[in-house]
């Protein structure tokens, strides 16, 4: 057989993609690992904010979040986007960084100045001496992503989906329009592929002989903190409290199934892998959050990281390569790929459909050049 498309990789891009592109076209996902969503869709932090990113990310957001507030009948019987909120604050002489956040405030998504001794009550595991400034967004919300991938990957099989896992791409080759791919011990054919392959992304273009677009795989940590160790006042229940985050560096502290996540937000240059924390990252984040905070991190849950890929303008590459024919770019995706999902996935079925984006991605303006990886040479 002979699919209209092949999808490599699936992660969230991947999976939704692949989903729209079943809707009319006969479609196979093949995934590396044993399950989709394994690295960076299972490592998330899973917030939506369309206050975040670079101003095409933004727009971005703002075209998925209709999806995220009403998917399509039948999609899910679960909400996909939970109350959560967001705090800003910042330390003696950082007060100026909260300046762009709350300049990011909007009617619709607003962001407001919050007193001090307000934040402090909203998060009672904030240091006082290290608050002097904050301001709050109400709008952000969890992303439930482990009930949009299922949907997804449900919905897909239903429109007669495949997916093959366990089947790492070795070989790519293109002849007489047709694409031929060793994956696994498996050799599959189809007419157009699309590289939704994560931080593995730029090695699948080799593969492909395709023209390079610069990404760079980038690990971020995180551990979990006990919440009966990490609640410094007895009664408080952790689950309500808004995500955290530090003016003067990447960090953040957020609830995850009862407990504390934390980050610093670090983003080092790694090379595409099943990443691991690395245990010096791990001890100096510890380090920080018992000098910046009132939380005493007893024991350390978990901890693990993850790879968020990028390339030179941090925004995503969606697009047909320059080079190679019938060969389709979906990377880039940076730390907004769960949010960024649903509309990026439409984007792709509309430029392999239709060859143009969808009505609502122009009315906004973004265009094929935005996007395609010819703006990267």
């Amino acid at each position: 057989m002979i699919y209209d498309f092949i999808v490599i990789g699936a992660g969230i891009a991947g999976v939704s993609a692949a989903y729209e592109l079943a809707d009319q076209s006969t479609v196979l996902l093949t995934e590396a690992e044993a399950q989709p969503g394994y690295h960076s869709t299972g490592r998330s932090a899973a917030l939506f904010t369309r206050n975040y990113g670079t101003p095409l990310v933004r727009t971005i957001n703002a075209l998925s979040e209709p999806f995220f507030h009403c998917p399509p009948e039948g999609f899910t019987d679960h909400p996909l986007l939970h109350p959560r909120g967001a705090l800003a604050v910042a330390a003696p002489g950082n007060e100026a960084l909260l300046d762009p956040v709350l300049a990011a405030s909007t009617d619709n998504n607003p962001v407001i100045e919050m007193p001090v001794e307000t934040a402090l009550k909203l998060v009672p595991f904030l240091r006082p001496e290290c608050v002097v400034r904050a301001v709050y967004e109400a709008g952000v919300t969890d992303i439930d992503v482990s009930s949009m991938l299922q949907a997804y990957l449900k919905g897909f099989k239903s429109r007669g989906g495949i997916t093959n896992l366990r089947a790492p791409v070795t070989a790519l080759s293109y002849s007489k329009g047709t694409w031929t791919v060793c994956a696994g011990k498996t050799t599959f054919m189809g007419k157009t592929i699309i590289n939704a392959a994560g931080a593995w992304a730029e090695q699948i273009g080799q593969m492909a002989k395709s023209t390079p677009i610069g990404l760079i795989a980038k690990r971020r940590t995180a551990i979990i903190v006990d919440a009966i160790i990490a609640n410094v006042l007895p009664g408080i229940d952790v689950t309500q409290l808004p995500c955290v985050d530090f003016a003067g560096s990447d960090a953040y502290i957020k609830p995850e199934a009862g407990k504390l996540m934390a980050s610093p937000g670090d983003a080092t240059p790694t090379a595409p892998q099943d990443a691991q924390p690395d245990e010096m990252d791990v001890a100096v984040l510890a380090d920080w959050i018992q000098r910046e905070t009132l939380i005493k991190v007893g024991r350390i849950e978990h901890s693990w990281a993850g790879l968020r890929s990028f390339v030179s303008d941090e925004s995503p590459v969606i697009g047909y390569d320059q080079t190679v024919d019938n060969f389709v770019w979906h990377a880039g995706q940076g730390g907004y790929g769960i949010m960024m999902a649903p509309s990026l996935a439409r984007a792709v079925a509309g430029l392999c459909h239709n060859g143009s984006l969808p009505d609502d991605f122009a009315s906004s303006g973004v265009g094929i050049s935005d996007l395609g990886p010819s703006r990267l040479s």
